[in-house]
């Protein structure tokens, strides 16, 4: 993957490290908060389908380096995209921009990465905090964005990260109590780790496009609509691509990697091809899987990334293929949310185009003699069972929230555990993630039986209403304090999240590395 240089960074409006300067002209705009019987919204049009062309994401480019170190800075900073025909909207996005600068760093090479906060207020004048997740890094405790380790406007934090997995991660806000706003209104960026060992045979280069899901809801002057259902979730009718609404992607005859990731905030997707074709998926959120899965239809949740690749070697030029969703059991449904994107196949003769190699993973792992070695060492089992308070309103985790503090779980280092995760209520799914360990599901029961793409590592497991989960996990390598919490960021904030530790006597996640002012006297990276 090609990266850009500092001149057409600059050209494309990015600052230094690649960050874009936010336009002052929406700096006063705020979102919409839309209660029940509100339909100022409903009054607009929604943009055309396939009008508009895909978005590449290039690569940000460090601001230094050295023998083993990338450094990169961005602002987070509101700016502002044009969704809506000849309408601005007031976004905050890392460097200004939704989705954020694409991270894309090779494994083994460490980053440190300086986050400012240069958001100010919201439109009830109170100010926008933040703190900055590295979702499927295996982070100390003071780099994981522990939701009360706040960095205020004005301040910063510089996190380090380890990038010692090969996988398709993303970065995205866990303020407190403020998680699913934010990232709503953009804060949310893809981060990419490559294995450059990686099987030459899977696509590479211009044919490895990384891809961010998102939905949004507008009203008729174009402002995010932030409409929770009485804190329940928040769902758009328009499905952006990368900042896109509904884009239109010219392809060669060949295969493309696609790396989805769905960082919205209620909203899943089942993903399938208009044409009936199967879909092929190579990696699921920590990595690649062992050999290739296909299948008809692909569920994400909100967390969850899978590498999908198709191959639009046969198709003519001229063909047109869509990418479609079909209706997720409770989620609101819109027509506009059943499309996706539209894939135009160009003319030209096909490239080299091999086939995928049966054994993706070069390093000779095997997902079945692993989980028969992690239940042969099972110390203990737990269950969390994730539920809704309806006198106090509040989503729970075993009975408890967030504020209640105290721990869920104290598994040592090196210890294995079995983790099940019970949806304990009807009418809404819960996207599980926990942070640092990467599990493996063992059982899901209900409707929808474990699928072979989901066999491999993971970090988020997505349990549909009335649903029991098995998970087994090595815990480690770090001691210290992390979250596990619905990624139905809309129940985490209100209040699904509870803590874990792993050992003792690990690094305090907010007293160790705090955010500072950020001024005059402040270093460079």
């Amino acid at each position: 993957m090609s990266k850009i240089s500092r001149r057409t960074a600059m050209r494309l409006g990015l600052g230094a490290g690649g960050t874009a300067i936010a336009s002052a002209a929406f700096s006063n705009l705020g979102y919409a908060q839309v209660f029940s019987g509100d339909s100022s919204y409903r009054s607009r049009n929604l943009p055309p389908f396939y009008a508009n062309d895909f978005r590449y994401q290039s690569p940000i480019l460090p601001v230094r380096s050295d023998s083993n170190t990338d450094y990169y800075e961005i602002r987070m900073q509101k700016g502002s995209a044009q969704i809506l025909p000849n309408i601005q909207t007031e976004v905050w996005g890392y460097g200004g921009m939704v989705p954020g600068p694409l991270i894309y760093q090779q494994l083994g090479r460490q980053s440190v990465v300086r986050f400012i906060n240069n958001l100010g207020t919201d439109s009830k004048n109170r100010q926008i905090h933040t703190s900055v997740h590295l979702h499927g890094s295996a982070s100390l405790p003071q780099y994981d964005g522990w939701a009360d380790d706040i960095t205020y406007p004005g301040q910063y934090k510089d996190y380090i990260f380890p990038n010692n997995r090969a996988a398709t991660l993303w970065y995205h806000d866990h303020g407190v109590h403020r998680t699913a706003i934010n990232a709503y209104m953009g804060l949310a960026g893809q981060y990419i780790v490559a294995d450059p060992n990686e099987h030459p045979d899977i696509p590479k280069g211009e044919f490895d496009v990384p891809v961010v899901l998102s939905d949004k809801l507008l009203d008729r002057n174009g402002r995010i609509v932030y409409a929770d259902s009485g804190e329940k979730d928040v769902f758009g009718d328009i499905v952006l691509v990368n900042g896109v609404p509904w884009p239109r992607m010219a392809v060669k005859r060949t295969k493309y990697r696609f790396r989805f990731c769905n960082t919205g905030i209620s909203r899943a997707y089942i993903l399938k091809l208009g044409n009936g074709q199967p879909l092929t998926v190579i990696a699921s959120d920590a990595g690649l899987l062992p050999s290739p899965v296909q299948t008809n239809i692909l569920t994400i949740g909100v967390g969850e990334r899978y590498e999908v690749v198709i191959d639009f070697a046969n198709y003519s030029a001229g063909t047109q293929i869509e990418l479609l969703s079909n209706d997720v059991l409770n989620d609101t449904a819109f027509a506009s949310t059943r499309k996706i994107m539209r894939f135009d196949v160009v003319d030209g003769a096909v490239s080299y185009n091999p086939p995928l190699p049966s054994l993706l993973r070069n390093d000779g792992f095997n997902f079945t003699r692993k989980r028969q070695e992690l239940l042969s060492r099972v110390v203990r089992r737990r269950q969390f069972v994730f539920g809704k308070d309806n006198l106090q309103g509040q989503w729970t985790v075993n009975g408890r929230t967030w504020a209640n503090g105290g721990l869920e779980a104290n598994p040592q280092v090196g210890d294995v555990e079995i983790w099940k995760f019970v949806n304990g209520g009807g009418g809404w799914h819960h996207p599980i993630h926990v942070h640092l360990v990467d599990m493996l599901i063992l059982s899901r029961n209900k409707r929808r039986r474990v699928q072979p793409y989901e066999m491999g590592w993971k970090d988020v497991f997505f349990m549909d209403e009335g649903a029991d989960i098995e998970v087994v996990a090595q815990f480690g390598p770090h001691s210290g304090k992390y979250m596990m919490h619905c990624h139905n960021l809309v129940h985490e904030d209100h209040d699904m999240m509870r803590a874990f530790e792993v050992g003792q006597g690990g690094p305090d996640p907010v007293t160790t590395a705090p955010a500072k002012p950020y001024n005059s006297s402040v270093l460079p990276l």
